[in-house]
């Protein structure tokens, strides 16, 4: 299986348009032409992680950070990034970033730590906006089937955890071909009348091109009629963060006490213990401190996130318990995720998780 091959794959589960615009995700060094014959899920695609890609003969590294991120200009082994990047290079190993595109996923990095919290009616904290379109297209009648299934075939007509969703309503379509044209029906210079559905489909912006093309493909007509409408509708199934609730609530000091033991944290930095009781919960893996004012909005009790800065604590209005469990700790079930989805999809060569632990941070106790 060629390396594009298993990108097309992986961007079928996890859409890399839905990732966050300052990010750099998708193929971050290798030829998209070579054979894969093995793949390492990981954390971070640092040197010793490319070190036991080449020790179990994996030539394709899934990392969740990008090992590039931002202001390579040359690879001359200066620091980590450009010797990780290097010995990839060397041994012909392909890296591929995921990242913000599995923190937008609705099955990503916060449906996991939300999962490990036991948290119920879960939902995404902030859902992504302008994010969805609504394709209206005119056919004549006895073709709109084939032309509703091209759609569903390009992806389009998704709503949350249905797809094939469609609406459709007839009317009298009018048209008269001028010279130079070639007319599916109808005579030049002459005005004719058809039986047509306006055939309506929602779909996510990134999918527009390949939608559009597969209905004008399906389309009998040789000029075709039809509406892109960008929708103010939230994507409820995409977006940063997630929150909901415990079956019971809890004392603010058992719930830190429950959240170092799911965690297996040593320690927890955390704002005042304002609230007695907790019961909505929000997270938000990595660093999570613009997800404050939004956990608040929904009425959190508590939130859950990495990286808090001292004037970002300010942030919870003596409303909420903010709780910065570090970044590595609030993104460390992301490899198993990964690896659990990765491998259940590839078959045809060994995936394997990474066993080198990529935190760089450490405790004294």
């Amino acid at each position: 299986m060629k390396l594009k091959e298993v990108i097309f794959e992986i961007e079928n589960i996890f859409s890399m348009k839905q990732a966050e615009a300052f990010d750099n995700v998708g193929l971050l060094c290798g030829n998209p032409e070579r054979e894969i014959t093995g793949m390492l899920v990981c954390h971070d695609a640092l040197e010793s992680v490319v070190d036991e890609a080449v020790e179990s003969a994996a030539n394709l590294i899934i990392t969740f950070h990008p090992i590039i991120f931002s202001g390579l200009k040359s690879l001359t082994g200066k620091n980590y990034v450009e010797r990780a990047v290097m010995k990839a290079i060397e041994n012909r190993i392909a890296i591929y970033a995921i990242h913000t595109a599995f923190d937008n996923d609705y099955f990503g990095v916060n449906f996991g730590i939300c999962q490990k919290l036991g948290l119920k009616d879960q939902k995404i904290l902030m859902p992504k906006k302008e994010n969805l379109k609504k394709l209206e297209v005119m056919v004549p009648s006895e073709h709109a089937d084939a032309v509703r299934e091209a759609l569903f075939s390009a992806g389009a007509g998704g709503i949350g955890f249905y797809d094939q969703c469609s609406f459709s309503h007839t009317g009298t379509g009018t048209f008269r071909p001028l010279p130079g044209s070639d007319p599916f029906s109808g005579s030049q210079g002459f005005r004719s009348s058809v039986s047509e559905e306006k055939l309506s489909v929602i779909f996510e912006s990134y999918k527009q091109s390949r939608t559009v093309a597969a209905m004008k493909k399906a389309h009998p007509y040789e000029e075709v009629a039809y509406n892109i409408i960008r929708l103010e509708n939230e994507n409820q199934y995409s977006g940063l963060g997630r929150y909901g609730e415990f079956d019971e609530p809890m004392s603010s000091a058992d719930f830190l006490r429950f959240v170092k033991e799911k965690f297996n944290l040593p320690v927890i930095r955390h704002s005042n213990l304002v609230s007695e009781q907790i019961k909505r919960v929000g997270v938000l893996g990595g660093s999570g401190a613009s997800g404050i004012s939004a956990a608040l909005a929904v009425g959190c009790d508590a939130y859950i996130t990495g990286d808090v800065k001292y004037h970002d604590f300010f942030g919870a209005e003596n409303k909420m318990v903010i709780c910065d469990i570090g970044h590595y700790e609030s993104e460390q079930f992301v490899t198993q995720q990964l690896f659990d989805i990765l491998s259940e999809k590839f078959r045809k060569f060994a995936v394997s998780k990474s066993i080198r632990n990529t935190n760089p941070v450490n405790y004294f106790l």
